[in-house]
C-alpha cells in the first residue's frame, strides 16, 4: 500500500525506519559484530592516541551529538565534550593532535559548523565529519567522514536524518570500544543485532500517529511546553522542545528532569503541558532508577496542577498513575531507545503546527542550511 502524505515533514517521519535502517546497511556484521565505516581513513594508532573527543554541532545535530557523548563514552570509555558550533571559537579550545574532533552538520555546509572544523583543524586536531550530503565542503575538508543515508531532507525541521545521526554516532561508539579494546566480541554483536531491531521497532512506534494527532487537539493552544528527561534522553527533550518551536511557533524547552526543581517548577500550572520520556530498559538497573525519578517529578508535577504527558515503554503501566496522558513505545536498550522516543515528540509537533495553521515544511525566518554566521 502506497502511503499519500498532506507535508512533506510527516512523510520524513514516516521514513525513519528506513533512514536508520539504510545508515547502518552494509557497515555492520552481526555475527561478528565488527563495524565498518568505509569513510573513516585514519589508522587505528590515531584513534590510540585520542584522549578526548570534542563535538561540535548546530541545532537537532548538537542534539545528536549531546545523545552521541552517552554513546561513546559508555561503549568506547573515552571523555566527549559537546559544544555550540557557533560558541566554538569563543572558548579558546585547547585541542591538538590527542583529540578528535567531530563536526556534524545535515548539509555539509553550516558556516559555523566550517568554522569550528577549520579552527580545531588549525590546532592540530583530527576531525570526523557526519554528514548526510555526499560531495559537501565539510566532507571533502575533514580528515574522515561518516555519511549518514536518510535520503535527501526537504522539510526544514529535520526529522530523518536526526535519527540517522543518533545511529552513525551509535556505530562510531561500537567502532572505537573495538578499537581500543572496551568491548568484547559477544558485547558488540549484542549491540549490533539490537541496532539492527531498531527499523521494526520504530515502525512500530509510527502506529501511534492516531494517538499523538489525539493529543494535539488537546494542546494546540498552549503557548508553552516544558519537555524534561534524564541521561542520553535529554538530548531527545531538547529536540522535541525545538521540533515544538520551530514548526508550530509555541514556546517549548528542554530541561533535565532533575533541574526542574532548580527554577523552572515555578512554571508549573495547568496552564504549561509537560512532556516526560521516562521509558525504562529493564536488564539496566541505572535505566529502571533514572525512569523511577523521572516519574517522581512527574507525580509532583500533577500533585502541583499541571498536566504531563509522558513518553513510556510499553507494559509499564505504573506511568498512568502519575501522568494524564501516556504514548507507549517498545522496549529498547537505554542507549538505542532514543530511535523510538524521538518519534512521538516528532508526531506531536508536527500535528500541533498542522492545527495551528503553521507551513510546517517552511516554518518562518529559518532555511535548510545556514551557511552564514
Amino acid at each position: 500500500m502506497v502511503h499519500t502524505f498532506p507535508h512533506i515533514m510527516i512523510k520524513e517521519i514516516f521514513e525513519n525506519p528506513r533512514a536508520v535502517r539504510d545508515t547502518a546497511l552494509g557497515r555492520v556484521d552481526s555475527a561478528t559484530g565488527r563495524v565498518t565505516l568505509e569513510g573513516i581513513h585514519l589508522h587505528a594508532e590515531d584513534f590510540s592516541k585520542i584522549r578526548k573527543i570534542r563535538i561540535a554541532a548546530s541545532g537537532t545535530s548538537r542534539h545528536a551529538g549531546i545523545a552521541g557523548r552517552y554513546m561513546i563514552q559508555e561503549l568506547a570509555c573515552v571523555p566527549v565534550y559537546v559544544e555550540h558550533a557557533s560558541e566554538f571559537e569563543y572558548g579558546n579550545p585547547i585541542t591538538g593532535p590527542d583529540e578528535l574532533t567531530i563536526v556534524i552538520t545535515q548539509s555539509g555546509e553550516t558556516a559555523d559548523t566550517r568554522g569550528a572544523m577549520h579552527l580545531a583543524k588549525s590546532r592540530g586536531s583530527k576531525i570526523l565529519a557526519i554528514t548526510n550530503v555526499v560531495d559537501s565542503t565539510i566532507a571533502r575538508e575533514a580528515d574522515a567522514v561518516i555519511y549518514t543515508h536518510a535520503g535527501a531532507e526537504i522539510s526544514i525541521a529535520s526529522t530523518k536524518a536526526f535519527s540517522a545521526q543518533l545511529v552513525a554516532l551509535f556505530l562510531l561508539g561500537v567502532y572505537l570500544g573495538d578499537l581500543r579494546g572496551t568491548l568484547t566480541s559477544e558485547q558488540s554483536r549484542h549491540w549490533i543485532t539490537e541496532l539492527l531491531a531498531m527499523p521494526d521497532k520504530i515502525t512500530h512506534t509510527l502506529t501511534r500517529d492516531t494517538e499523538c494527532s489525539a493529543l494535539a487537539e488537546k494542546f494546540y493552544k498552549s503557548e508553552d511546553f516544558l519537555f524534561i528527561a534524564r541521561g542520553v534522553h535529554f538530548p531527545i527533550a531538547l529536540d522535541g522542545a525545538l521540533k515544538m518551536k520551530e514548526t508550530s511557533y509555541i514556546h517549548a524547552e528542554g530541561y533535565p528532569a532533575g533541574e526542574i526543581k532548580h527554577g523552572p517548577y515555578a512554571l508549573i500550572d495547568e496552564k504549561l503541558p509537560v512532556v516526560a520520556i521516562a521509558t525504562r530498559d529493564p536488564n539496566d538497573a541505572a535505566a529502571v532508577r533514572r525512569s523511577e525519578r523521572t516519574l517522581a517529578n512527574c507525580k509532583e508535577i500533577t500533585e502541583t496542577g499541571g498536566r504531563v504527558i509522558v513518553i513510556a515503554t510499553e507494559g509499564d503501566r505504573k506511568v498512568e498513575e502519575v501522568a494524564q496522558d501516556v504514548i507507549y513505545v517498545p522496549e529498547a536498550p537505554e542507549l538505542l531507545s532514543p530511535l523510538v522516543e524521538i518519534v512521538p515528540l516528532q508526531l506531536l509537533a508536527y500535528h500541533i503546527a498542522v492545527r495551528r495553521g503553521v507551513d510546517v515544511d517552511r516554518p518562518r525566518n529559518l532555511v535548510k542550511a545556514v551557511t552564514t554566521e
